[in-house]
C-alpha cells in the first residue's frame, strides 16, 4: 500500500509540474486499484481525489493551465518547424500566454495540418492515425511509443476505479480501422482492466449483430461504436425480434457523431444498455469528454485548453451563443505531433455561465456537440444547426436509422430533401409542422435518390471485402 500511495504522489506531482509522467508507474497504478476494488470493493476518496485532480478548484486551475499553456507553446517553438513560424508571425510572447491572451494566436486548422504534416513532428513517430475522411480530406495523425503507452493507463485507471471496466468484461469495438490509434489504445486498456476485446471493425451490421447477440462468455459486455452504425444495429435487431434478454451488454460508448436522444433511447430500449456520448477526435488525443445528465458537454481541464470561438469573429462566444471548440492537448500528454488552438469545427453553444448542477459540474462544460460549425445553415429566422435537423427527423414514426437527407437554404427558408426509399410513409405536412414547432420554416421535398447520396456517415465506412462469402 506504501509503494501504491508513492505511485500516486508521483502521478499527482507529474501532472502539477508538467513533468513527463512514469508510463510504468501509472500501469502500476492500474494494478493497484485492480487489487483494491478486489479486496475493498471501492478505490477509496483519495483515489477519487487524484481522479479529479487540481481541476476540481478554479483558482488552481486557471494557474496551473497558463502554467501549461506555456511550457507547451515554448516546446512546439523549440521542436515544431510549423509553430516555430506561426507563433513568429502573431509576434506572440509565449512567455506571458495566458487563458485571456491566448486568442491572439490564430487558430491552427485542419487544412494546416494535412498540408505540412511534417512540420508539426516534434518527436520520434511510432503509430500513425487517420481521420475517417467523412468530414473532408484526411489527416494523418503520429503519435509517439510514450503516448501510446501513457494514455492506455491513465483511461484504464479512470475506467477501473469508476467501475466502467471489469475483469469480466467483453468489449467489442466497431470502429473504422483507420482509426488505428484508438483500436491500439482500446486494446492497451483491455490489456491492464483484465477485460477481453475483440476488434471487429465496421463489417456489415448482420454480421457485428450475429456476435453480440447471446448471454454466455462470447457476448460482448461494452461495444465501442458510432452513432449512425448503432442505429444500423438497431433497426437490424427490431427486425429479428431481438430485445434486452437476448444480450449481454452493459455499457455502449459511441462518439464522433451527433447522438439524438431517440436515436439514445431506442438502443437502451433494444439492447438492455447504458448508452454513454463521449466527445474526442483523432487530432486532439488524448483530449476527450463525456456527457452528463443534462447533456452539457464536459471535457477534462487538466489535459488541455478548451475554447469556444465565436463563428464570425473568432473572439470567445458569449454565455447562450454558438461557437466552435478550439482546443490545445498540454504537454505531457501530448508530443509527437502536437496541435495548438486547434479549431475543430465543433459546433457547441456556450452555457449561460450560471453555477451547473449536474453530475459532472466540478468539469468545465459547454453544450452537447450540435455538428460540424460548416454545416451551419442560416435562414432568415435562426441558425439551424445539424444537431437540429437529426433531432427532428429521429422521432419519426417507422423510422430506420441513420436518417439520411440533404439540407440547404433556399429563399431565405430551411430546403429539406428525403429519399423516396425511406420517407414514403411519411407525411409531408406533419414533417413541415416538427420543423415549425422546433421554431424552423422549412420545406420537405421528397427525391428519387439513393439515401447514399445524401448525407454521409461514419457507418458508410462498413468494410464489405469477402463479407458473407464461403473460404
Amino acid at each position: 500500500m506504501f509503494d501504491a500511495g508513492i505511485r500516486q504522489l508521483r502521478l499527482a506531482l507529474a501532472t502539477v509540474l508538467g513533468r513527463p509522467i512514469d508510463v510504468r508507474s501509472a500501469e502500476k497504478l492500474v494494478g493497484d486499484a485492480l487489487a483494491t476494488l478486489a479486496e475493498f470493493g471501492s478505490p477509496g476518496e483519495d483515489v477519487e481525489q487524484l481522479l479529479r485532480g487540481a481541476a476540481a478548484d478554479p483558482q488552481m486551475r486557471e494557474d496551473l493551465t497558463n502554467k501549461a499553456l506555456r511550457r507547451t507553446a515554448k516546446r512546439l517553438a523549440e521542436k515544431s518547424v510549423f509553430y516555430a513560424e506561426h507563433f513568429e508571425a502573431c509576434g506572440a510572447d509565449l512567455g506571458k500566454l495566458a487563458i485571456d491572451t491566448v486568442g491572439a494566436i490564430p487558430v491552427t486548422t485542419k487544412t494546416d495540418l494535412v498540408k505540412r504534416a511534417a512540420d508539426f513532428l516534434c518527436s520520434e513517430p511510432f503509430l500513425a492515425s487517420r481521420t475517417t475522411g467523412t468530414t473532408g480530406r484526411p489527416a494523418e495523425v503520429w503519435y509517439s511509443r510514450y503516448e501510446e503507452q501513457l494514455w492506455p493507463a491513465l483511461v484504464t485507471l479512470s475506467q477501473v476505479l469508476r467501475g466502467n471496466i471489469r475483469t469480466t468484461d467483453l468489449m467489442q469495438f466497431n470502429v473504422s480501422s483507420r482509426a488505428t490509434g484508438t483500436a491500439y489504445a482500446e486494446m492497451q486498456v483491455a490489456r491492464m482492466g483484465g477485460a477481453a476485446i475483440r476488434m471487429v471493425g465496421l463489417v456489415p451490421p448482420a454480421e457485428t449483430l450475429d456476435l453480440t447477440v447471446g448471454t454466455g462468455a462470447s457476448a460482448p459486455t461494452l461495444m465501442v461504436t458510432y452513432p449512425s452504425y448503432l442505429g444500423q444495429l438497431i433497426t437490424l435487431a427490431r427486425a429479428r425480434g431481438l430485445g434486452p434478454a437476448d444480450f449481454r451488454l452493459r455499457t455502449i460508448n459511441v462518439g464522433s457523431e451527433c447522438l439524438s436522444p431517440a436515436l439514445a433511447a431506442a438502443a437502451a430500449e433494444t439492447f438492455g444498455a447504458r448508452i454513454r456520448d463521449g466527445y474526442g477526435m483523432t487530432e486532439l488525443t488524448p483530449v476527450s469528454g463525456g456527457i452528463c445528465d443534462q447533456r452539457h458537454l464536459h471535457i477534462d481541464a487538466n489535459i488541455g485548453l478548451i475554447e469556444v470561438c465565436d463563428l464570425d469573429t473568432g473572439e470567445p462566444a458569449a454565455p447562450g451563443e454558438l461557437g466552435t471548440i478550439v482546443a490545445t492537448p498540454f504537454y505531457p500528454y501530448r508530443e509527437c505531433m502536437p496541435v495548438f488552438r486547434y479549431d475543430t469545427r465543433d459546433l457547441v453553444r456556450q452555457l449561460s455561465g450560471e453555477p451547473l448542477t449536474c453530475d459532472m459540474a466540478s468539469v468545465p462544460a459547454t453544450s452537447h456537440v450540435l455538428g460540424k460549425a460548416d454545416h451551419v445553415l442560416r435562414t432568415r429566422e435562426r441558425v439551424v444547426t445539424p444537431r437540429d435537423v437529426i433531432e427532428i427527423l429521429d422521432v419519426l414514426p417507422g423510422i430506420e436509422w441513420p436518417v439520411r437527407y440533404r439540407a440547404g437554404v433556399v429563399d431565405g427558408g430551411l430546403r429539406i430533401e428525403l429519399p423516396r426509399a425511406q420517407a414514403s410513409g411519411w407525411d409531408r405536412a406533419d414533417l413541415v409542422a416538427r420543423f415549425a414547432a422546433a421554431g424552423i420554416d422549412a420545406r420537405v421535398d421528397v427525391v428519387d435518390v439513393d439515401g447514399r447520396e445524401l448525407r454521409r456517415y461514419r457507418c458508410d465506412l462498413v468494410e464489405n471485402s469477402f463479407s458473407g462469402t464461403a473460404a
